[in-house]
């Protein structure tokens, strides 16, 4: 088959669909900002916001928690950041994860990953998992980190001192510092030690996400079935290709690694200090039931490698960002760590409102999508007004719905955060003025709404 004919072909079945699910959309009726462009919606003001949230903040600000959205071709979606629509959304089981989550997850990470798995699939993996990344285990991998940390400053001096008036771009040190620490604490190997191949696929992969046209592959992609889906990724583009590469590569490195520590293991070597070695050594010494087998392990590589070094990175320049724009918390906050040295990193309540205060601003999941894979009812926190006038507290949604739980609006709203909840301050987290209504709210710890939960 042709490219062509493939291409005729999917637009058909796609027009077909379309139509199918707009017939029984039901939520047409609540307000929401005009879309821009009917092939694309409102799907890329939110990925190319010239600055974080752009667009997204102002509609909150300008129809509440509870909005209507254009996806592509026209297709109606509801953005939500209403506390008690997301807590439901996320535990309820009328809910399952959206097409495009389900589409990229199943290219990039394979059925068999964590990211992947569902229902109790998934449970069993996060059980097995959690033994690599307990408090005492992730104290474990310190040394990793601070050889990581050690060499990004020496790179920053490096640069600094070759160049002292010139701006430097810390995002790319930032990804390397962070993408060898993850190789360093999941495998127990260096960078180099994946080969030229997949290290030069790694930075396509992640430069996939800045690119301009990607984005728009997989903005569309949110609107079509898997079986579209499947049938696109065969097309000829640059993504595709990059991703189809990345999946083979990520499955070959993994069972690699997971052969090299059995071997390691059999000779009566130690395989326990990093995250592949600690979940083999369950299931070669039969030390839980929940152990994974080799074939599991391997698989969890795109798991640990992809989400483990972009996201962070990022939150890392978000937190320096800010940092540069005040320097007296910055000195107030390097006191805290220098008088500390050594201590536990409990007993630094300033870095903790400081992280705390970061991903509050600037979650790794922004946006999160959901679908209703049958018709259910979402309760709101309060009333809001359709087109018509009519106040509702709860909305119907019929099954095939997509939804997008705006996570980054949510820890913006002033009804719990305050009126500066726009503004960068991490004292409010020692002065006990997140709470007015009396919820237990945070970005991590104590998160109430678990938008984190795959299950």
């Amino acid at each position: 088959m042709s490219y062509e004919s493939m291409l005729a072909g999917v637009t058909a079945m796609l027009a077909l669909y379309l139509f199918s699910r707009r017939r029984r959309s039901i939520i047409r009726n609540i307000l929401g900002p005009p879309s821009p462009s009917w092939i694309y919606g409102h799907m890329l003001q939110l990925v190319f916001s010239p600055e974080y949230g752009d667009h997204e903040f102002v509609w909150q600000k300008n129809f509440g928690p509870i909005y209507r959205l254009k996806g592509c071709f026209g297709e109606d979606s509801l953005m939500i950041s209403d506390p008690v629509a997301l807590q439901y959304i996320v535990n309820s089981p009328h809910f399952g994860h959206g097409p495009l989550l389900v589409n990229v997850v199943d290219m990039l990470f394979g059925k068999k990953s964590l990211v992947a798995a569902k229902g109790d699939a998934h449970r069993r993996l996060r059980t097995a998992m959690n033994v690599g990344f307990s408090a005492a285990t992730v104290r474990n991998y310190q040394p990793v980190l601070l050889r990581a940390a050690q060499q990004l400053s020496e790179q920053l001096e490096e640069s600094y001192a070759k160049t002292p008036t010139s701006l430097i771009n810390i995002c790319p040190l930032l990804g390397n510092a962070t993408f060898s620490a993850v190789v360093q604490a999941g495998f127990g190997c260096s960078i180099q030690d994946l080969g030229d191949k997949f290290v030069a696929n790694n930075a396509q992969i992640v430069a996939l996400s800045s690119s301009q046209s990607a984005p728009r592959t997989f903005a569309i992609g949110a609107c079509l079935p898997n079986w579209i889906w499947r049938t696109m990724i065969h097309a000829p583009l640059a993504a595709f290709k990059e991703i189809r590469t990345a999946k083979y590569l990520t499955r070959q490195l993994g069972e690699k690694i997971v052969d090299g520590k059995i071997d390691l293991a059999r000779q009566g070597l130690e395989i326990d200090t990093d995250v592949f070695g600690i979940l083999l050594d369950q299931y070669l010494g039969s030390k839980t039931k929940h152990a994974l087998s080799p074939k599991e392990v391997a698989a969890q590589f795109s798991a640990l490698v992809y989400p483990g070094q972009d996201p962070t990175a990022n939150t890392i320049a978000f937190g320096l960002l800010e940092l540069a724009k005040d320097s007296e918390f910055q000195e107030t906050l390097r006191a805290e760590i220098l008088s500390n040295i050594g201590a536990s990193y409990d007993s630094m309540p300033l870095l903790n409102a400081f992280i705390k205060e970061v991903l509050r601003l600037y979650p790794a999941a922004a946006m999160i999508q959901r679908i209703a894979i049958e018709d259910t009812v979402i309760p709101l926190s309060d009333s809001i007004e359709t087109a018509n006038g009519e106040p509702i507290t709860q909305i119907p949604v019929a099954k095939g719905q997509v939804l997008t739980l705006a996570v980054a609006s949510f820890q913006r709203l002033e009804r719990y955060w305050g009126a500066d909840a726009q503004k960068f301050r991490p004292t409010r987290w020692l002065d006990r003025t997140i709470t007015p209504h009396g919820t237990s709210l945070g970005p991590y710890a104590n998160l109430s709404v678990k938008f984190w939960s795959w299950s």
